[in-house]
């Protein structure tokens, strides 16, 4: 396959529906932790494209957090609105559960704590479960939480203050993610300017913080006047139409896969903007879930996301010394961790 993959299992159950694919990128670090995304895929191909690109970058995202965990990812192919059932979840639940531990499962697109209570009934080895059951419940909270942590640190890293105070954010987004990190800028100080694709999850968010102004679309949004754009929708934002659009000096934001291109993040660079890279900031969710294996406590794992902070610090610090993208020096520190923590398995005991 050339992905440089340790294992990719199929699962299938006719009985239930059940078609899967569970990628484990890596175990240097520990069990390979990734969520279960549900959702329609064209072709098995393009599912299975989907695992190996996401599991691979969970390496990288906990690697990254300093967590003793290495990365995977599992597809469920099929609609969530109509082909998720008790069974389904089950059944996928057994094959977690052959693993062993290899891979640790958790909530992703289309799968919610309460999907992964019933998967928790075949294994011991399904995280994010709600609140009720003893797990972490809503990792958008601690996610957006991590965002704002990196946020702080490119505005040191920029304007030489930690503090968002009088700056104007742009936020695409604002579901969960994005209308939590709006908590935390307006409770900093700053202006903040919004849009949505859904214009109730507009009017919820101004409800509840009056002074959020609001655009029409992205496009809008990317040419209005602001000092930090935060995608947090989709993936593939930072496109080149965007990137030379974006009037502002810093990107930080929750959605996973930011950068459209690679190139991206040296185009991004060459017109002096800080782009503090998506799997550093939005690991505070994947914070959360591990916490669930001790026993959750949120205080324990808030002061752990905190630290995405002086992480952030380190990768801008090296961009600048090594006159790279914060993307590549990232994944430099990512690998670095996995090399040297990784190898420690070869000790014998």
């Amino acid at each position: 396959m050339g992905s440089g993959h340790e294992q990719v299992v199929f699962c299938s159950d006719p009985g239930s529906g059940l078609r899967a694919i569970i990628a484990v990128h890596s175990t240097a670090l520990g069990p390979a932790l990734g969520g279960t995304r549900f959702y329609p895929y064209p072709s098995e191909d393009a599912a299975v494209a989907d695992a190996l690109r996401l599991s691979a970058a969970m390496t990288y995202k906990n690697s990254l957090a300093g967590l003793d965990l290495g990365g995977g990812k599992a597809v469920i192919i099929g609609d969530p609105r109509t082909g998720k059932t008790e069974a389904l979840l089950r059944a996928y639940g057994r094959f977690v559960q052959s693993l062993g531990g290899r891979y640790l499962t958790a909530c992703d697109v289309g799968t919610t704590n309460a999907d992964l209570d019933l998967v928790a009934r075949e294994t011991r080895y399904a995280h994010g479960r709600s609140e009720a059951y003893g797990g972490c419940g809503d990792s958008s909270v601690l996610t957006a939480y991590g965002v704002f942590q990196g946020m702080r640190a490119a505005a040191q890293h920029c304007w030489g203050s930690p503090s968002l105070a009088g700056r104007t954010v742009a936020v695409a987004g604002v579901g969960k993610v994005g209308s939590w990190l709006v908590g935390h800028l307006a409770d900093d100080g700053a202006d903040v300017v919004v849009t949505d694709v859904d214009p109730e999850a507009v009017r919820r968010l101004q409800a509840r913080h009056p002074g959020v102004r609001a655009v029409a679309d992205t496009a809008t949004l990317v040419r209005t006047p602001h000092d930090v754009y935060a995608p947090c929708a989709l993936g593939g934002a930072l496109d080149e139409e965007t990137v030379e659009a974006l009037p502002g000096r810093v990107v930080c934001g929750g959605a996973n896969n930011q950068l459209a291109t690679p190139e991206a993040a040296e185009r991004l660079r060459g017109r002096g903007i800080l782009y503090a890279p998506d799997f550093l900031v939005n690991a505070g969710g994947v914070i959360q879930v591990e916490d669930e294996r001790h026993g959750f406590s949120f205080e324990r794992a808030q002061a752990k996301a905190s630290g995405i902070h002086d992480v952030a610090l380190r990768v801008f610090a090296l961009a600048d010394a090594e006159g790279i993208s914060p993307a590549v020096a990232a994944d430099r520190l990512a690998e670095e961790r996995i090399r040297s923590v990784g190898r420690l398995a070869t000790i014998r005991l």
